[in-house]
């Protein structure tokens, strides 16, 4: 997904691959940025993103009810334009057979009750999204660089450690949201209780950590270091809120890059330097990763509103029920108030 013809760009303060500082930061002068149309254009391409989704993947998405299909989708099924694709998570899951196997072996537990806990989530029922991005992503690189279709080890770490770091950030939401259920069941939180669920969060992160030093590649630890900073600030973004009605979208999109588009960008990176050494390249999978994690969350807010929790194996409306407004809210107040 290209990044480039993405309007609402311009007026988005989140953390580009340079890492210059954004709008209040330490080190930028000047005062506040008064909202243009930029603004407007900001907004309204949450609008046609979603609906240019929905039309390249009719399979998938619908523009009505915004169905949630299964993965069972055709190998090679017809575009509107009558050309032939290949099902990515069919090529995806070549690379990643007993993906989950492996996770549960870096969760080195001797503690019973504290190894069914960090295991509860790695059940093999998620949609494993992340890991099937970014081994098509380290496949891509490859053939680019010296025409290779393999997978490298180490790439491959790098979506067991992307699926790890999601999962732990899944534990650590349920808990300050109060879910009761994630993925079809009880969260870790309904079952061990709050604290217990914490501390089996910490840990997934740790092994993480640990399987990411294992690589041995400082470039890629720093890169994918800074997706836990993300998270925690993201975190923060989405306790605050903006009092400036103006603002608000720009926060609401800065807070999804930080809690999701920052793990896929950095890891598709963290693949491509791994795979590549060529800087324009990293740059290219870092911008892709960013634009469909983004992409990725627009949807699923869409989608907390019009599927039901059968669906979605989760509960829907939970960010409305918890005070958290959403691009579908944000938009629902300038349309009628």
């Amino acid at each position: 997904m290209a990044s480039g013809g993405w309007p609402w760009r311009r007026c988005c303060s989140w953390r580009p691959a340079a890492r210059s500082p954004g709008p209040g930061s330490p080190g930028r002068a000047g005062p506040p940025r008064t909202p243009s149309a930029a603004d407007a254009g900001a907004q309204m391409s949450y609008f046609n993103l979603v609906k240019s989704l929905t039309s390249a993947f009719p399979h998938r998405y619908s523009m009505s009810r915004f169905h949630h299909t299964t993965l069972a989708v055709c190998c090679c099924s017809k575009t509107q334009s009558g050309e032939k694709y290949t099902d990515p998570f069919k090529l995806g899951w070549r690379h990643l057979n007993g993906l989950y196997e492996d996770i549960r072996k870096e969760l080195l537990i001797s503690t019973t009750e504290l190894k069914e806990m960090s295991e509860y989530y790695f059940d093999g029922k998620g949609k494993a999204f992340r890991p099937v991005i970014v081994v098509l992503m380290a496949r891509a690189c490859n053939i680019h660089h010296n025409n290779s279709r393999d997978v490298q080890a180490s790439q491959r770490s790098i979506a067991l450690i992307a699926e790890m770091i999601h999962t732990a950030s899944l534990v650590h939401d349920d808990v300050i949201d109060d879910a009761s259920s994630r993925r079809g069941k009880h969260t870790v939180n309904k079952i061990w209780g709050e604290q217990k669920a914490v501390l089996a969060g910490d840990l997934i992160l740790s092994a993480a950590s640990i399987a990411l030093a294992r690589i041995g590649n400082t470039t890629v630890i720093s890169i994918l270091t800074q997706v836990i900073e993300d998270l925690v600030r993201g975190e923060f973004l989405q306790l605050g809120s903006k009092e400036n009605e103006n603002e608000r979208f720009a926060h609401y999109l800065e807070k999804t890059f930080k809690k999701t588009a920052s793990l896929i960008a950095n890891s598709c990176k963290a693949v491509s330097v791994l795979g590549c050494p060529d800087p324009v390249v990293h740059e290219i999978a870092y911008q892709y990763g960013k634009n469909v994690g983004i992409a990725f969350q627009l949807i699923d807010d869409v989608l907390d509103f019009t599927s039901c929790s059968d669906q979605m194996g989760k509960p829907t409306s939970a960010d409305l029920k918890l005070g958290l407004a959403t691009g579908p809210v944000l938009f629902a107040c300038q349309q009628d108030y």
